[in-house]
């Protein structure tokens, strides 16, 4: 069924209700609740995985591999919340000598934002749909979530749901916590909603971006936290195509082919030193000899792969390297043009072609690669394919400058979940500064709120000098951090740590 209006409407207003019943439950409660999730999900894999196969096309090993991410990540975000690193608590005491005249007593901690509403990918029906990563980070956070279903896998998506209420209810989370809604009017009514404090996207850019401006819109604007793909360069500098040319061929071969080439992260682009084409083809029909061809997640992803191939390909300075189809099982297609092309005509740099298909770009000297690199819009990813001793220290602080992770003689296709991870970029790539993959993603969802001269009693627990909750704390600046034995360790201006 479609979810109408009203009750989407009915949605939001009951996840508002949980919001404001469950926000102040304490780490170690909401941990639990992240928990139990994770291990409903595990316990029923099996249903899961097999519903899942049959609405995506994709294989058993890709999605058991996804969920098995998906369960990963909730029990790596309820370690993070019972650390209570997200608080960010900070105590300032007051202090009547303080440089620049008496200081008040100042207290500062992140409070979660409300509900959020998440709209799920097509392509990682786990990793980024019902409990993928907003999902998850928004509950983290203490937020309520209201789950926008994908047309693409509705099936799975409300088992997904089913399976998410149930573990929410047994382990006694507000009613309402977290539920799904179908359809596109419910969408644009959970844009619109009052009571929605911020949106989680994982899409196509024109369809992130019509809802980006809907938010933007609003009476009261609200964040909207948009990935929206992008076509992730590689630039290999002369000595390392000297070097490792088949290596680093065959390398972009697998990678640009992963899944069928339907990840964010895809390298769409290669930029390599001007040479035989004609052996290039050789090396890359060799690494794609083995290629095993499958559906792509549905026949309008498969028609729009079509066009954005056929369009780059009639674009002038373009020709075919490899030589692909468009199947229902598409073989892969290489393209290939030059740096003096895309000086001509930079648009050719930033076609997406979600699916299996990329370009190589040669250039005629690596004095080259720092001007190409002001022809790309926002990237996700940026890889580096260099030697030791190449000077790459001014390219490699460009790439900094568009992408949101750089990577060195690796391929981007892999997003582990860690605390240093960072997945986004600048426009289009992402609409905002944040990640949406890792513990820092949980940080969208907050909003700090400072406390001037509060009683003891009546502070949040965080920021109470007893810190009931035994969170890290900055006190007068330095960092104090409850050990597991219930010591503080304290953490002075010059890094040294003492108890």
């Amino acid at each position: 069924m479609t979810t109408t209006v009203d009750d989407l409407n009915a949605s939001v207003d009951a996840a508002h209700a949980a919001f404001e019943k469950g926000r102040a439950a304490d780490p170690g409660t909401r941990a639990a609740w992240l928990e139990a999730i994770a291990a409903a999900l595990e316990n029923d894999a099996d249903a899961l995985v097999e519903t899942a196969v049959q609405e995506t096309h994709l294989g058993e090993p890709r999605l058991r591999g996804e969920l098995k991410r998906t369960v990963f990540q909730l029990r790596l975000f309820a370690t993070e919340v019972r650390d209570g690193e997200h608080f960010d608590a900070t105590i300032d005491h007051a202090n009547a000598d303080w440089g620049m005249g008496p200081r008040p007593d100042l207290r500062r901690l992140n409070v979660p934002i409300g509900v959020v509403g998440v709209f799920g990918a097509s392509n990682f029906p786990f990793a980024f749909s019902v409990m993928g990563g907003d999902s998850a980070s928004a509950l983290a956070a203490g937020c309520a979530v209201v789950h926008k279903a994908h047309d693409g896998h509705r099936n799975l998506a409300l088992r997904t749901a089913e399976i998410v209420i149930a573990a929410l209810d047994a382990a006694g989370a507000p009613s309402g916590l977290f539920s799904l809604v179908t359809g596109r009017a419910a969408a644009e009514a959970l844009v619109d909603h009052p009571a929605v404090k911020a949106i989680g996207f994982t899409g196509s850019t024109a369809g992130g971006r019509a809802l980006f401006n809907r938010a933007a819109a609003r009476p009261e604007p609200i964040p909207f936290f948009g990935e929206l793909g992008g076509i992730n360069a590689v630039f290999v500098t002369e000595n390392a195509w000297a070097v490792r040319r088949d290596e680093i061929l065959s390398g972009y071969a697998a990678s640009f082919t992963m899944g069928m080439g339907q990840f964010c992260t895809k390298p769409g682009l290669l930029f390599v030193p001007v040479g035989e084409a004609d052996g290039v083809r050789q090396v890359l029909n060799a690494a794609l000899a083995d290629f095993a061809a499958a559906r792509l997640l549905s026949p309008r992803l498969h028609e729009g792969y079509r066009q954005s191939v056929q369009d780059l390909r009639g674009t002038t300075g373009v020709e075919v390297l490899v030589e692909g189809d468009f199947d229902e099982a598409p073989a892969p297609t290489v393209l290939h043009t030059t740096s003096a092309a895309v000086h001509s005509d930079p648009s050719i740099l930033r076609q997406e072609m979600f699916g299996p298909a990329s370009l190589v770009v040669e250039y005629g000297d690596e004095s080259e690669l720092l001007e190409l690199t002001g022809l790309l819009e926002g990237q996700l990813t940026t890889t580096l394919q260099a030697e030791p001793e190449d000077d790459v220290s001014e390219l490699a602080a460009r790439l900094s400058d568009i992408s949101g992770r750089v990577l060195w003689n690796g391929w981007p296709t892999g997003v582990t979940v860690s605390y240093a991870q960072h997945h986004g970029g600048p426009y289009p790539a992402t609409t905002s500064a944040t990640t949406s993959v890792g513990t820092a993603a949980i940080r969208r969802f907050l909003r700090p709120v400072a406390y001037q001269s509060f009683p003891e009693g009546r502070l949040p627990e965080p920021l109470q000098d007893a810190n009931p909750w035994r969170v890290p704390q900055r006190v007068d600046g330095a960092w104090q951090r409850p050990t597991l034995q219930g010591q503080t360790a304290v953490q002075t201006a010059g890094n040294e740590v003492r108890p």
